[in-house]
């Protein structure tokens, strides 16, 4: 049996652990189950057509970042947007956010809405996300939208959810806002602009990768076992690596498992999955030539999200990502996957983002498992603690599905440099 010894070992080379890996001061070895590196920040090119996993879009607050991806790139190759996204709602688009532009609505709509805006039972606490809603908006804002969607994006029953399940990525808005913005519309939520490299996020992490030893990234490979007590991991073809610390970035849900002994809190951990199609077609739409994403709230479309990469490039030929929920216990087949790329063909075109003289010429298909976590405080107490048992054992687990948190990207990327710098 073949045994290796290192200060650092990395499980998962997705972007928190590539950015461990350059900040890092020792020796490291990064441990990663896929023929790649990049995880969910993986670009897929083909022919013409530049997708991701699913849609990522930078934007970076933090200088030190901005400045590291970006002198490493030909100025030609990064996009800068301000970001135009839609809600489809009936016939019509209504600028994102909806609790923001409900003067967009035809007028009984809006009525409803102005109405039991001004009519809500605000209250000191919240019991869960969906009371949030109801107090802070109102019934005919919640039920035209904010409900039905996000009901499809996390694929549970809202009830289930913490009042800050989204953090500072949910568009808060007070009835002075709302007010304000039917005279003077404007957007600040954190993502109002964005940056994009041509060749997909995926540019980025090549940046990441090229600073590492390739000699010390095990591609193909994955951990089979953790022994937190003897700092032992076990691999997929037999090896035992003997570590100082371990730096985890695969899903905890999944590092549980590997750990053994917490059945009972992997069972309570909530998410979502996200079934993505990448797709590319011969002629540009004639409907969506402007808009980056829209949200879809309608339950008899199968999808929540679809986001259009031509846009945001440039290019004439529509290229687009769709996302499609699923709770985290559904078993997604084949047969499903069939159907519902079927299914998303036909409402593209019944919402005529497609026509009968578009024609599909390549596609990918994405299962992300998990995609979204679900924030509860009572798990996540559980969690705290755990981490804190890992803490003293030099066992750390980061990123957004490491740490099982909400953030972004850019988030990851600065507490996998903390916490290098910490222990580096």
């Amino acid at each position: 049996m073949d045994k290796i010894c290192t200060k650092h070992l990395i499980i998962g080379a997705g972007i928190s652990g590539l950015t461990f890996a350059n900040y890092c001061k020792g020796d490291y070895l990064i441990v990663e189950k896929e023929n790649e590196v990049g995880g969910y920040c993986r670009t897929i090119k083909e022919g013409e057509y530049v997708w991701d996993y699913a849609g990522h879009f930078f934007h970076f607050k933090t200088e030190e970042f901005k400045t590291k991806f970006l002198n490493q790139m030909p100025e030609e190759d990064i996009i800068y947007n301000d970001k135009c996204t839609k809600i489809v709602h009936g016939d019509k688009f209504i600028d994102f956010p909806f609790q923001t532009n409900i003067h967009q609505l035809d007028k009984e709509e809006f009525i409803d809405c102005l109405y039991d805006l001004f009519n809500k039972e605000e209250k000191e606490n919240y019991d869960n996300f969906l009371d949030m809603l109801y107090g802070k908006f109102g019934k005919s804002i919640v039920e035209k939208f904010l409900k039905p969607y996000n009901e499809k994006l996390y694929a549970i029953d809202l009830k289930e959810l913490d009042v800050d399940a989204m953090g500072r990525f949910f568009p808060y808005a007070d009835k002075e806002a709302i007010i304000r913005n039917m005279k003077n519309s404007s957007v600040n939520s954190y993502n109002a602009s964005f940056l994009y490299p041509k060749n997909g996020a995926g540019s980025f992490i090549d940046i990441l990768y090229r600073q590492l030893d390739r000699d010390k990234v095990l591609l193909n490979t994955e951990v089979k076992e953790v022994d937190i007590k003897s700092k032992t991991a076990v691999l997929s073809d037999g090896t035992v690596v003997e570590y100082e610390h371990l730096v985890n970035t695969i899903p905890l849900n999944c590092f549980l498992k590997l750990v053994g002994g917490y059945d009972d809190l992997v069972e309570e951990m909530s998410y979502n999955k996200v079934l993505v199609f990448n797709l590319g077609f011969n002629k540009k739409s004639e409907l969506c030539q402007d808009e980056h994403w829209l949200y879809v709230a309608d339950k008899n479309c199968n999808f929540y999200r679809c986001g259009f990469y031509n846009n945001i490039l440039g290019q004439e030929n529509l290229s687009m990502y769709i996302e499609i929920g699923y709770n985290k216990k559904a078993d997604v087949t084949e047969k499903d996957i069939a159907e519902q790329f079927e299914l998303t063909l036909q409402n593209l075109k019944k919402l005529g983002i497609t026509d009968d003289e578009t024609k599909l010429v390549a596609h990918s298909v994405i299962l992300m498992d998990p995609a979204y976590v679900h924030i509860n405080t009572k798990t996540d107490a559980k969690l705290d603690e755990v981490k804190k048992e890992f803490g003293a054992m030099d066992v750390y687990t980061i990123g957004r599905y490491g740490a099982w948190i909400y953030n972004s990207m850019e988030d990851s990327m600065l507490k996998a440099k903390e916490l290098a710098e910490r222990i580096g």
